[in-house]
């Protein structure tokens, strides 16, 4: 398990969604890339150097840190969409090779490189900037109907990550609650929000919402 790539948003225009810019047009960089905690959401930090979120209000801030996603999806999307996708054009900081991103258990912690921790928050939830970004019609739909958003990371330990440093899961938490059963959840089958509540690591929002329909 390794990264393939890491990614840095590149500003561009966002008709999208009528904001200013957008940073989900994310493209490799080489060398090392500083990975820290951004603090709360709202400021449009995230957690790699050199990039950054324009949609403050439901985009970075610790829980969505880092977004990963896998290149063996990106291979398979290639072939159904009948186009090529580069490493990054998913709005992903970390392409990754060999890691399982949607049975990533929520809670669950990866060591990428001699120093960086991460750990597996949430799911990726699509928006029309990723529609208008692939510039294919229905894609949110579809997107939602596959169920492999790819993962959100919050950072719990600092430090340098680069292409090609090994990818090691150093913690699984004892639940079976993992970033594709929270996509689930949060879209198509809401009846299996409940089940998200055994995982403590699920961010405050979402666990408020299961909490809801638990309860209510």
């Amino acid at each position: 398990m390794n990264l393939l790539s890491v990614n840095i948003g590149k500003p561009r225009p966002n008709p999208w969604k009528g904001l200013r810019a957008t940073g989900i047009d994310k493209r490799p960089v080489d060398g090392p890339v500083a990975v820290t905690a951004p603090g709360p959401k709202g400021t449009g930090a995230v957690g790699l150097a050199g990039d950054r979120v324009y949609d403050v209000q439901h985009h970075g801030g610790s829980d969505q840190a880092v977004y990963a996603y896998a290149r063996e999806d990106l291979d398979r999307w290639e072939r159904e969409l009948g186009r090529p996708l580069a490493n990054g054009v998913f709005g992903e900081n970390l392409t990754t090779l060999g890691l399982d991103v949607n049975g990533a258990l929520i809670g669950e912690r990866w060591r990428i490189g001699p120093d960086v921790v991460l750990e597996v928050s949430c799911s990726r939830i699509p928006c029309g900037t990723f529609q208008g970004w692939l510039g294919r019609e229905g894609w949110i739909k579809r997107f939602t109907q596959a169920a492999v958003p790819g993962a959100y990371l919050r950072v719990i330990a600092p430090g340098d990550i680069r292409a090609a440093d090994p990818v090691e899961i150093v913690h699984r938490p004892d639940h079976d609650v993992t970033v594709a059963l929270v996509f689930r959840a949060m879209t198509l089958e809401p009846d299996l929000l409940p089940r998200l509540l055994v995982a403590d690591a699920l961010p405050q929002e979402g666990r408020d919402l299961a909490r809801r329909r638990t309860t209510g």
